[in-house]
């Protein structure tokens, strides 16, 4: 079974890549014409964000009384950035694969599923102060639109939502079981509507809650603890602005503070509200116009683009395959 789903979960990676070919064709053109040396400064910045997200993992883990070294948090949040990239669920992959490890590892799994959850919400509560930034300086250079600001709301929609869902089973499980319950029936009604069987269970609904709370009884520091963690996540972004960076002097194309803060800013955002993983075809459509209207020529901003998009999406997608086919295969031995 685990064999399959490693093929499952490699094989959906391949097709990924076979969908783009055509734009990995594209950014081996641009790598000749750009000064590679900026090009392998952005690679090692990546490689450093893979060790300061595994360790904002560890800061949220230790939280809750887990104490894991960050070498391997860090294996295990690059193998789940993967499974968020192949099987797009809204971060819930990552989230059972760090249950599924957890379990594996002799750890409770519901302090994990917690721990990751938690990282979600806390990665888009940085993104948030980052964001307040970028939107600050769009609107103060009159280029804030209707697409921007409701992107932006989307966004603060699934944070709070997320927050909601932490905050009842911190709370009560109870609670926070029959919040779930009352979502699972709801979608079994609409199921039902076009005659197919239920499609989510309640009583399986309960039992999340349950680990969900259980988790939380663990948490053995102030919930002002959490701040930790979240300036972990703004470094996070502050290595991705880095990059950016570097995609602009691999063409030495001039920018401000401004220009890296609010074009940063639009990519991320919808590279998270994006319908396609992690915004394919999205923020390369949308990251060249943000940076146009930065007052960024056209041509610059597309091959900017192209190499940012190769540092902070293709190089992690391949190390996350890697990291996820070494989990597993050290899973099945140990299971052999």
């Amino acid at each position: 079974m685990r064999k399959l789903l490693l093929a499952i979960v490699l094989g959906l990676s391949a097709i990924i890549i076979a969908l783009s070919f055509s734009e990995l064709e594209t950014i081996l053109l641009t790598l000749q014409k750009a000064h590679l040396r900026y090009f392998l400064l952005a690679l090692v910045i990546q490689s450093i964000w893979f060790v300061t997200t595994g360790r904002m993992y560890q800061s949220i883990f230790h939280l809750l009384g887990i104490h894991d070294n960050v070498i391997t948090l860090t294996r295990m949040a690059t193998a789940a950035t993967f499974i968020n990239i192949v099987a797009p669920t809204g971060g819930a992959g990552g989230v059972a694969l760090f249950a599924s490890e957890a379990r594996r590892r002799g750890h409770p799994t519901g302090k994990a599923t917690v721990a990751a959850a938690l990282f979600l919400l806390l990665d888009q509560a940085a993104f948030l102060v980052i964001l307040a930034l970028g939107l600050i300086i769009l609107f103060r250079r009159n280029d804030l639109d209707a697409g921007e600001i409701s992107a932006s709301l989307f966004l603060f929609t699934i944070a709070i939502a997320y927050g909601f869902i932490l905050y009842l089973g911190y709370r009560s499980a109870e609670r926070l079981g029959n919040f779930l319950a009352k979502i699972a029936r709801g979608v079994n009604k609409v199921v039902n509507f076009f005659g197919k069987e239920n499609y989510l269970s309640e009583a399986r609904a309960h039992e999340f809650a349950h680990e969900i709370s259980d988790g939380f009884l663990g948490l053995t520091e102030k919930p002002s603890s959490l701040i930790r963690p979240i300036l972990w996540g703004i470094l996070d972004k502050g290595l991705l602005m880095l990059i950016l960076i570097c995609s602009f002097l691999s063409f030495q194309v001039p920018f401000s503070a401004g220009t890296i803060i609010a074009g940063f800013s639009l990519a991320y955002l919808f590279l998270i509200v994006s319908p396609t993983p992690s915004g394919i075809g999205i923020v390369e459509g949308i990251m060249p116009i943000a940076l146009t209207s930065l007052n960024v020529n056209w041509s610059q901003a597309v091959v900017i683009t192209l190499i940012y998009r190769a540092v902070t999406f293709w190089f992690p997608l391949a190390v996350g395959a890697w990291a996820f086919r070494t989990l597993h295969i050290g899973e099945i031995k140990q299971t052999s």
